[in-house]
């Protein structure tokens, strides 16, 4: 199986894999500048509107240059063992643009569907965090386990699925992922071992340690990814999993997706430790600037190689911030102002990042990006009328996905038992 980066290996995105992968190496003499957020980069050029609108050929996205990282924070693990730099290829960049850019594309019409009426039930967005979801996918395979929370459309998307599986999934109709019956927050994808799409909040924690647990019994060299956010970082169950988790060496990330609100209650106000990747106590911590792709694409490589190699879990804090509100029933301004989340759009959001680096880079254009811009925009539009127009699952679909065969081959209801005083469930 392979990574969702790797799946366009034509543009040269770099392969993840389950070998070592090393610290990334670090580069003599190298002028950095500052760009938005604090993020620090090699330039080539200024971004300046004759530059971007420059006759002169564009460098091949082939080509690399380096950058440094904003600085990681460790808990029980040496500071020196992870990378101040990173190298990537144009392609790459170009890579994660595209996917945060459909990603946040594909989250701003499903709010417009769930205002329209499209989409019933419960809607949260991801805007604003599409670099964690790329940025992870970067760094692992296919074959390592993810699972996540109910804020999940674009793990679903970044393991593999389009967005016309994920919208009309949430439309309710039987091209979407789940067949039109779990709605915005079960989105599945099995067989690239994405397992959803959690509506319990922390559910996924003890959930993710069986996938370890899976993983390790089985010999392999796979890992599991649980994400969860910092309101579910204070449930119990999350704790009794790492307990686990540390006690049996388990192969797992915990990684907890700190936006800055579990609903509409800011961190200071629950939390009565805001550095939430010393909260595994025993087990190691890590924190990641989670709205620069790099930096997570190279945290993550390192904690995942760390679990590979049997040293147990780790817990991750990933530093991002959520555009939107809760759901889409919360306008997200009671509790914030407007200028505060401007303020973060226009000093760390994760796509704008990367198309600096793009035009700084020497690989686009102001231009050039608009257009590849435009193009998503139609793709998504496309998708968003066929949510629409897609048929709904017909009616003996009610009876799918209940059944199940038992030991002795007759079928009953799934979850229940077969025991020696009699069946429990309903045989066909």
């Amino acid at each position: 199986m392979l990574s969702a980066v790797a799946r366009h290996a034509m543009t040269g995105v770099r392969r993840a894999a389950a070998a070592p992968r090393g610290v990334a190496a670090a580069v003599d003499a190298v002028v950095p500048a500052v760009a938005a957020g604090g993020v620090r980069f090699k330039t080539r050029s200024s971004a300046s509107p004759a530059a971007e609108e420059s006759s002169a050929p564009l460098r091949p996205l082939d080509e690399t240059e380096t950058y440094d990282l904003p600085a990681f924070k460790t808990h029980r693990l040496e500071l020196d063992s992870l990378p101040t730099s990173t190298t990537a290829s144009g392609a790459q960049l170009q890579e994660y643009f595209e996917s945060m850019y459909r990603m946040r594309r594909m989250e701003t019409k499903a709010d417009e569907l769930y205002m329209t009426g499209h989409v019933r039930g419960f809607c949260h967005l991801y805007n604003g965090q599409e670099a964690v979801a790329v940025g992870v996918e970067a760094a692992v395979t296919y074959d390592d386990y993810l699972i996540t929370a109910y804020r999940n459309h674009c793990q679903q998307l970044a393991r593999g699925d389009t967005v016309e599986g994920v919208l009309s999934e949430l439309t309710g109709r039987v091209t979407g992922c789940s067949g039109g019956k779990g709605g915005s927050m079960h989105l599945y994808k099995p067989e690239n071992r994405y397992f959803g799409g959690n509506g319990i909040v922390g559910a996924q924690g003890p959930l993710g340690t069986g996938l370890a647990f899976a993983a390790k019994y089985g010999g392999t060299r796979n890992i599991a990814i649980t994400m969860f956010g910092d309101g579910a970082a204070n449930q119990g169950q999350i704790f009794e999993a790492l307990n686990m988790a540390q006690l049996w060496r388990l192969p797992i990330i915990f990684m907890c997706e700190n936006n800055r609100f579990g609903m509409g209650t800011p961190t200071w106000r629950a939390a009565a430790s805001g550095d939430f990747y010393t909260r595994g106590d025993y087990a190691a911590g890590l924190y990641i600037d989670g709205m620069n792709v790099l930096s997570v694409r190279e945290g993550i490589a390192y904690a995942a190689e760390r679990c590979r190699s049997g040293e147990g879990p780790i817990y991750v804090e990933m530093d991002t911030y959520r555009y939107k509100g809760h759901s889409v029933s919360d306008q997200g301004t009671g509790y914030r102002t407007t200028d505060e989340v401007q303020s973060m759009k226009a000093s760390r959001d994760p796509i704008d990042q990367v198309k600096t680096m793009l035009i700084d880079g020497g690989w686009a254009t102001l231009q050039s990006l608009k257009g590849v811009e435009r193009s998503l925009r139609k793709q998504v539009d496309a998708a968003v009328e066929f949510a629409k127009t897609a048929p709904q699952p017909p009616s003996e679909h009610l009876w799918k996905d209940v059944l199940s065969p038992s030991a002795s081959g007759e079928s009953v209801v799934r979850g229940t038992l077969v025991t020696t005083g009699g069946k429990v469930g309903t045989p066909l």
